[in-house]
This record gives structure tokens, sequence and C-alpha cells, in this order.
């Protein structure tokens, strides 16, 4: 793999990390604000990451910038309305995915916006789609000219070990999130411990673990 190839990926990595992290923050602030007690939310069993969110900044990174014509060098004078259009619609379309794919897979949603005006099957809405669009201007606005400079740093030895034992490390986690997120779903239809992965998560990760990780979600059952 050539090392342009390297650091291009070093780079989506890292959004995908930061933005994860950024995620967590901000929905256990809206927790703290709606709810009125501390909550964290995260998207994976170990660690204050939320994917959905990293995955919308590496699509933002990306996409937008060719779209727009954006340089790391020249932020300032790209619309922002364009900037918005085309990270709400790319927020919303990742939104929905994740949402989607959380129900097909585990029968369970983490978040629900059936109630809210304008939705689209309870899986995104208009409202949070304008917030996609917010966060998008923030990041090409701000973030997207310093993006640039972690690719200074793929040289650095440091650097290159502390990446690739937190990209393994992240593998394992969303990996492990995710057999365990449907065995807690097979526990709910009462299927058993069929083999002994099985039997270790309904150990490791037993009903009340998971439930207190993702507090949030709910139950909907798989859907196709």
């Amino acid at each position: 793999m050539k090392q342009e190839t390297k650091n291009y990926l070093i780079k989506l990595f890292w959004i995908f990390i930061i933005a994860s992290i950024i995620g967590c923050i901000v929905e256990t602030i809206v927790c703290i604000v709606q709810k009125g007690h501390f909550e964290i939310r995260q998207g994976v069993i170990y660690g204050p990451f939320i994917p959905v969110y990293g995955a919308g900044a590496v699509l933002f990174y990306i996409f937008v910038p060719k779209i727009v014509g954006a340089t790391a060098n020249n932020t300032k004078n790209i619309s922002n309305i364009k900037i918005f259009i085309y990270t709400m619609i790319l927020g919303g379309v990742t939104e929905y995915i994740f949402s989607f794919g959380q129900a097909c897979l585990f029968g369970t949603v983490s978040w629900d916006y059936s109630k809210i005006f304008l939705n689209l099957n309870g899986r995104t809405s208009l409202l949070h789609c304008i917030y996609w669009g917010i966060g998008g201007i923030l990041f090409i606005k701000l973030l997207y000219p310093y993006i640039e400079k972690i690719s200074t740093n793929a040289e650095i030895k440091t650097f290159r070990v502390v990446t690739t034992a937190l990209a393994i490390f992240m593998i394992y986690n969303i990996t492990i999130s995710m057999l365990a997120g449907y065995r807690q779903y097979e526990r709910v239809q009462n299927l058993p411990a069929d083999t002994h992965l099985d039997a270790f998560l309904d150990k490791k990760y037993p009903d009340e673990v998971m439930d207190a990780i993702f507090s949030n979600k709910k139950n909907v059952g798989i859907t196709g």
C-alpha cells in the first residue's frame, strides 16, 4: 500500500474517532438538559464513542469538500448554504442507515423521532437533518483546515503505534458490541446458548449490563 493511501486511511480513522467522541459528549449534554441527570450515551460497549457521528464526519470529509470546492487553505469563501444542504442530506442518510441497520441486526433502536414533525419512519427528521447541516458547516469551516495536519504525524513512530493499537481496539470494540447486541436479541427470543461464544456473551454481557450501557435503546423486533 502506498504511503499516501496509508496517510489517507489514518486521517479517516482519526476523523471517525474524534467525531465519535464529540458525538458522545454532545449526546451526554443533551441527556443532561432534557432529563436533568448525567447519563453517558455511547454506541459501543467500551469507551465514549458513538459511531454514527464518526461515520457522518468521515462522509463529510470524503464528499463535501469536493462538491463545494473547499481546500484546507480556502474554506472561508465557501457558501454556508451549499455546505449546509449537502451535509444535512449526508447526515440524515447516515442516521437513517444506522437506525435501520440496528433494527435489522439487533431488533432495537437508539433513537425514535416518530413524534417529531416531518420525520422519516422515525429514523431521522427535518430537525435532526438541520442539526447535521449546522454540524457540517462547523466541520468544514473550523475543523477541515486542521485535519490535513494529521498526515504530518503519520511518519512519527509513536503516532503510528498509537494509531495501530487504537485501530485494533476499535475493531474488537465494534465487533464484540455487535455480537453482544445480537446475542441479547436471541435471549429476548428465548434462544439458548448453542456455542461457547454464546455462553461467553451471556456471562460477560448479560441483559443488565447491556441495558445499563445502552440505556436509551428500545426493542422493536427484527425488521426487514
